[in-house]
């Protein structure tokens, strides 16, 4: 809520925040740093697709939360390099080489969606760095006893992982096919990030109104499909595949949030993983979808740090 004289909030634009960061291996990470150099540091994982520039839309907002915000893109994406064949667990090595390259011992760590997983990959293999976990809308395993991983799923979203099903040689041009219309379709109308043929919670269609939101993800997509759509196949493929960790290694506080009325990743999923992460305290929004606003975003990311100081 706007008081009586205060300026707006301002998107920050920032397409050329990259700091390369070697992975070890011969590879690179495009790493995005936001807000307080000084302040607590938080990972942000972005969804699938996506990329480092996917963070809340006003950097002064997180500079007065004293939060130095990590993002980088998921190898494949961005300014990193592709890893094939990576596992979801494959992020704790790169979270690792980023947080040493940064001078950074203990931080928090957040993912949404497709980087759902992967924070918890981070909290489960790296317990004596993470402060506390939060998993936003999370991909639970393929597989996993007791989930119906399509049921609930938009047909669109099903119709994808059916292509990932059948490999590579298949899911790659169809994503190709899709990336190219999703950029196409967003240049002419900014809240059309997904197209009409999605049956989504009136929740996400009133995020994907936001110019706020528009802005932010008309600088994270091309950016992410930037030398093409690698990261997202490789994300695909590793979802539907053995994670390399159980969730049930998990030590630390972790916070499993999720939408009641999702269908890119359904309720189930979250509801499994309230089910099997050890101690996670749960947050269901009844009325919730896959997005978050621009305001929820921000009064996430000071609650994950204001819990993250406490716990540390």
């Amino acid at each position: 809520m706007r008081t009586a004289g205060a300026e707006p909030p301002t998107v920050m634009v920032m397409t050329q925040r990259l700091t390369p960061v070697p992975a070890g291996d011969g590879r690179t990470l495009g790493v995005g740093q936001w807000g307080d150099p000084d302040g607590l540091p938080v990972f942000q994982l972005h969804g699938t697709p996506g990329s480092r520039l996917g963070r809340p839309f006003d950097e002064n907002a997180v500079r007065d939360m004293h939060v130095r915000l990590i993002t980088y893109d998921r190898p494949g994406y961005g300014a990193s390099t592709r890893h094939p064949g990576r596992a979801v667990v494959d992020c704790v090595a790169d979270v690792a080489a980023i947080a040493d390259a940064l001078g950074i011992e203990g931080f928090a760590v957040t993912g949404g969606s497709g980087g759902g997983p992967h924070c918890l990959a981070v909290a489960a293999r790296l317990p004596e760095r993470v402060l506390r976990a939060r998993c936003v809308v999370g991909v639970a395993p393929r597989g996993a006893e007791g989930l119906d991983f399509y049921a609930g799923m938009d047909p669109e979203n099903i119709e994808e992982l059916s292509w990932a099903e059948q490999g590579e040689a298949v899911l790659q041009p169809e994503l190709e096919r899709l990336a190219k219309a999703e950029l196409e379709r967003i240049a002419v109308d900014p809240s059309k990030l997904l197209s009409d043929d999605w049956d989504l919670a009136e929740a996400d269609r009133a995020v994907m109104a936001d110019p706020r939101i528009q802005a932010v993800f008309g600088e994270m997509l091309p950016e992410a499909f930037r030398t093409g759509v690698w990261g997202w196949v490789d994300d695909d493929l590793a979802f539907l595949s053995p994670w390399g960790f159980d969730v049930a290694e998990i030590r630390v506080p972790v916070e499993v949030r999720y939408g009641a009325k999702d269908v890119l990743v359904p309720a189930g999923h979250g509801d499994w993983l309230a089910r099997h992460v050890p101690g996670a305290e749960v947050t269901v929004l009844e009325e919730g979808g896959h997005l978050a606003d621009a305001d929820t975003q921000l009064r996430m990311l000071r609650s994950l740090a204001d819990a993250a100081r406490a716990a540390g």
